[in-house]
């Protein structure tokens, strides 16, 4: 096949460490097509943005816009709107894309007819730390039978991970909304969807994605996936399941099993009445939750390194807790809906383009 022109799309914020090292992998595809980079710089407390500036001057394909929120839906649409062709593909700057990755996925993209393709986050630690936290993203002991982080069989899908799109489907849904701060790209695939567009899993994609290398800051980025994933839920019940309502029942049954095992424990210092110190028993709950994450991580990571099997443990519990905290306490108001329409382009001066547009093909429809 005739492989058209693509952009990938990047919006970076506080990259620093894996910037340098992402936009290595974008360049190192061998695509057989003209392939150009666009990144959406958000403010950023570390040297992100001297960063992406120094890799543009190094590299006439690439393009750095501002994105002054420093939100990840507005830096995409803000990044789709400077980008030049017609097959965009969303790339975070924290992950790798491997060798042949943009070739395999338009050649998908080509013979499904699909208005965006993608495959699963294939998180690769480092650290210990980091290792045990990849273990448990890709782990169904982790986040349950999501296809996007376990694998499956190839087919339509509700979503995808870093899509690669065609761009007219990108437009046709109105971009991604800028008040979706989590879950950006599920309601997007779903308002594509709705239009009558195919989302397509293909497990051979696999991007390369670099996991939270501190407790804190893999809590907060859990906390935060439980929040939006309530706000999916309030807009669209029909995708409630199984797998997202564990985790806040699990929380919720954990914390009461606490709260009152350390009022029964008060009751027995303080020489409160004996049915008060019975309602000790209720830290048997965490007790038991602790012990299952415990047994279930041992019995699936045979063969991890043991300082990587030590940590598993405190990571599950915390990507269950956080996630489960967050869906429990998501306020209504967390999402406003906007009427969507296509984004402006920017100006060409401020995208640090000026280059001229150019005409692209999208693959084609099979027949």
């Amino acid at each position: 096949m005739e492989f058209p022109p693509l952009s990938v799309v990047m919006p970076v914020r506080d990259e620093e460490r894996h910037l340098a090292e992402s936009v290595r992998h974008v360049f190192g595809q061998d695509y057989p097509g003209p392939l150009e980079l666009v990144l959406a710089v958000g403010p950023s407390a570390d040297r992100t943005e001297q960063i992406a500036r120094d890799l543009q001057a190094a590299e006439p394909r690439i393009t750095v816009v501002a994105s002054p929120t420093g939100k990840i839906p507005a830096a995409l649409n803000l990044a789709v709107s400077a980008a030049r062709h017609q097959v965009i593909a969303r790339v975070d700057g924290h992950a790798l894309f491997p060798a042949g990755y943009l070739q395999t996925a338009v050649e998908v993209l080509a013979r499904t007819g699909a208005a965006d393709v993608g495959g699963v986050m294939a998180a690769e630690g480092v650290s210990p730390f980091e290792q045990a936290v990849a273990w448990g993203m890709t782990s169904k002991a982790g986040v349950g039978s999501a296809g996007w982080h376990t694998g499956g069989q190839a087919g339509p899908a509700d979503s995808v991970y870093l899509g690669v799109y065609r761009r007219e489907a990108i437009e046709q849904a109105g971009g991604w909304d800028e008040e979706m701060l989590r879950a950006e790209d599920w309601e997007l695939n779903y308002r594509i969807r709705a239009g009558g567009g195919l989302v397509w899993f293909a497990p051979e994609l696999r991007v390369t994605y670099r996991p939270r290398a501190s407790l804190r800051a893999l809590g907060s980025q859990y906390f935060h996936y439980g929040r939006w994933r309530r706000v999916v839920m309030r807009e669209h019940p029909e995708t409630a399941s199984l797998r997202y309502l564990a985790p806040p029942a699990a929380t919720a049954l954990v914390a009461a099993g606490l709260l009152a095992g350390l009022a029964g424990l008060a009751g027995i210092v303080s020489g409160a009445p004996p049915a008060v110190g019975w309602l000790a028993a209720g830290l048997v709950i965490p007790v038991i939750y602790l012990a299952g994450v415990t047994a279930v991580g041992a019995a699936l990571s045979r063969g991890v390194p043991a300082g990587v099997r030590a940590r598993l443990p405190l990571v599950l519990a915390v990507m269950h807790m956080c996630w489960g905290a967050g869906f429990l306490t998501s306020p209504r108001g967390l999402h406003r809906r906007r009427e969507r329409s296509t984004p402006d382009r920017p100006d060409p001066q401020q995208a640090g383009a000026g280059r001229r547009a150019s005409q692209a093909e999208t693959p084609g429809r099979p027949g």
